[in-house]
């Protein structure tokens, strides 16, 4: 599948849940239950963007449904080798938009108006300094 695929850059950083419940093991300690084993294991996706694409392919059916956009607002799981207290935790909440237009041009001015949208709440909102640029490769 198209997530299958997605998923393999972060299939280090997935998180499987093999069962559904804990138990109390008699000395208050809570542990997983043998029990509750799930028959197919279940793998926390990473990321949303095979997700919101084939909803976007279903949404959009001409020009006129465009410019389409959805802001999102999620928990996600990570397992990273450094984890960075109060910055990034194997859980956290992730906001990002995603946008269809009709044109290059379109989407170029919306991903700089959201770029401005966010610098002037870090600044003027938050009194947090930024650095706006393009990530490195790295960082991607």
């Amino acid at each position: 599948t198209k997530e299958a695929k997605h998923v393999d850059g972060f299939a280090k950083e997935c998180a499987v849940v093999t069962h559904h419940r804990l138990v109390d093991n008699g000395t208050g300690e809570l542990v997983v239950d043998p029990e509750a084993e799930l028959a197919d294991p279940l793998i926390i996706r990473p990321t949303s963007e095979t997700m919101i694409w084939n909803t976007f392919q279903k949404w959009i059916v001409s020009w006129r449904d465009l410019p389409l956009k959805v802001n999102q607002w999620a928990n996600v799981m990570r397992w990273e080798m450094r984890t960075r207290p109060f910055l990034r935790t194997s859980e956290f909440l992730w906001q990002e938009g995603h946008t269809a237009h009709a044109t290059s041009d379109e989407a170029y001015d919306e991903a700089r108006t959201m770029i401005t949208v966010y610098e002037d709440l870090c600044r003027d909102v938050l009194a947090m300094p930024t650095i706006v640029g393009v990530k490195s490769p790295s960082e991607r």
